[in-house]
């Protein structure tokens, strides 16, 4: 969730055209659990490879750097199909829609066994990103089916949020398991068998096919091109550009200037045709802003879980999933708890308020993670990752929500550019936040390093005794005190360099659970200023009503 576009490409017409009788109460849970299983499918096959670097970058001759390249080739097809999906539903129909996907989703899991090295691996990836698109938008369908009208807006979208946010600690609980079965095939072979599995549901439980509308024109096929090239561009520049480094190598520069240059020609074009395939002007309307600002903001915060945390235990700590799996039972645990509050909330017509508790919780778990030290291991976690899940749970729904109403208000064509800000906060949103800590992590390591090693000196007796004592274990191995002597240090650096990295990671939850607090400071004034204009307005109206 990382971030994800696929949920969202398919609400369009499915809250807006409903059965025409409604579901038989005993097929409601079959659809629920048709939606979680093609999230989960999406998901696993985002985050297997994605979580798994590490392990898996000997089995195809990898080095760290190079790996990073298969979340690239992941992502950079991915992030924008939500966008073309929408109309190639509309007008071919949901059954020919879901029949293709999950025949193509099929097919890349099966190209996943025959991987044998990093190029392959990057091809198969590449094409596993373009097929998995449209698996979380036919679980966001699914969900949406089980519901009346009514509660597709509510009930439906919080539920279909929360799946977005279970494939993550699933993943690190299955993982140990799969790489002791076969390393990359024991990963995919799962992939392969939850595909096999979800294939017969659309032949089982059919979707209520909207009608079908010839809406694709030769013109949005050129502007979706050039937007999937810009956001496939931005998408590579932050999958890799910490590990090369921002300013070391000229062609992440060339990436980057592409990707600015295609999405704003595509942002001429749209502003220039008669039925853009994006509305620019509404993109860029206050309304839309706020919301896209809200959106990024959440991304940001929700990446001390996934882009922190675990990188924290795994990189400065040294422990492997199977240590960490309670951990993520708490967090897998919370995120449903979160997400099933969040939907019995909304069901009041609560929105603000939920986002209120949210940051206050998101943000309470950041600070807690800010006090991090060598020492800290997982159970000093288990409250502050908790409140970090349901935070995230309760989030996000009411923001989708008000962001699918104001679409629907604005009519069909406008859904299309709902869902390229979903697109890039979510899915570009999410990179970014990597990129973010990331850089932040290394940026700050530096820097706690060189105040560390200042104050390392020999002429300090409490150095030279911690040196001393470090090296004692080798007095038996090493006879020459000199190189006793050099061997202390050494380990004494390494401590240096550990501390340094902790107190690194600790800056990062610090920033998280900053932005959170100035996100709930936002949110406050935007409910006062809201609550101020709608109290003039009614002054007003009574004015005018008494005085006739």
């Amino acid at each position: 969730m990382s971030g994800e576009p696929g949920p969202i490409a398919n609400a369009d017409n499915s809250a807006a055209s409903a059965a025409p009788q409604p579901m038989p109460r005993w097929k409601v849970p079959l659809y629920i659990l048709a939606s979680v299983m093609f999230f989960l499918t999406q998901g696993l096959g985002l985050n297997l490879a994605l979580a798994n670097l590490t392990q898996i970058q000997g089995t195809i001759a990898a080095t760290t750097t190079e790996s990073a390249w298969l979340s690239a080739a992941y992502m950079a097809p991915n992030v924008s199909l939500a966008i073309a999906l929408v109309k190639i539903r509309m007008q071919y129909g949901v059954r020919n829609f879901a029949e293709v996907s999950i025949i193509g989703f099929v097919a890349a899991s099966l190209l996943n066994l025959f991987v044998s090295d990093l190029h392959s691996a990057i091809v198969v990836r590449f094409l596993s990103g373009i097929a998995a698109a449209p698996l979380s938008t036919l679980g966001f369908l699914y969900m949406l089916e089980a519901f009346e009208p009514a509660r597709k807006l509510t009930i439906g979208v919080s539920l279909a949020m929360m799946n977005t946010l279970l494939a993550a600690p699933i993943t690190r609980l299955v993982s140990p398991s799969l790489l002791d079965y076969g390393e990359w095939r024991g990963l995919y072979t799962l992939e392969m068998g939850l595909a096999l599995m979800v294939m017969p549901i659309i032949y089982l439980l059919p979707l209520t096919p909207p009608p079908r509308v010839k809406v694709i024109v030769f013109g949005d096929i050129i502007s979706y091109l050039l937007v999937a090239i810009g956001f496939g561009c931005l998408a590579i520049v932050l999958s890799v550009g910490r590990l090369y480094w921002w300013l070391e190598v000229p062609w992440l520069g060339v990436l980057l200037a592409v990707s600015i240059a295609t999405l704003t020609l595509a942002a001429i074009i749209e502003l220039r045709r008669a039925t853009p395939l994006i509305d620019v002007r509404w993109l860029l309307s206050p309304a839309i802003l706020h919301l896209t600002g809200i959106l990024l903001v959440f991304r940001i915060i929700v990446g001390e879980q996934s882009a922190v945390i675990m990188t924290f235990y795994q990189n400065a700590v040294g422990l492997l999933y199977d240590q960490l799996s309670m951990l993520y039972w708490i967090i897998l645990a919370f995120s449903i708890i979160g997400g099933l509050v969040c939907t019995a909330l909304m069901s009041y017509g609560l929105s603000w308020q939920i986002q209120f508790v949210a940051l206050i919780m998101m943000g309470a778990g950041a600070f807690m993670d800010a006090q991090v030290t060598t020492l800290t291991r997982p159970e000093q976690m288990y409250l502050s990752q908790a409140l970090v899940a349901a935070g995230a749970a309760l989030f996000l729904p009411p923001s989708m929500s008000e962001g699918f109403k104001a679409a629907f208000a604005k009519g069909t064509p406008y859904l299309v550019t709902f869902f390229v800000v979903f697109t890039f906060t979510q899915s570009i949103g999410g990179l970014l936040a990597s990129a973010f800590y990331g850089t932040l992590i290394t940026i700050r390591e530096k820097f706690h390093s060189a105040v560390l090693t200042e104050r390392v000196l020999l002429t300090d007796p409490h150095v030279a005794q911690r040196a001393s004592q470090l090296s004692a274990s080798y007095g038996k191995v090493i006879g020459d005190s000199a190189l006793l002597k050099g061997e202390g240090l050494t380990l004494l650096g390494a401590q240096v360099s550990r501390e340094a990295n902790t107190l690194a990671y600790g800056d990062a939850f610090l920033v998280a659970g900053v932005i959170a607090m100035l996100s709930l400071a936002g949110l406050s004034l935007h409910v006062l200023f809201r609550f101020i204009k709608a109290r003039l307005a009614d002054d007003g109206r009574q004015a005018m009503a008494s005085n006739p």
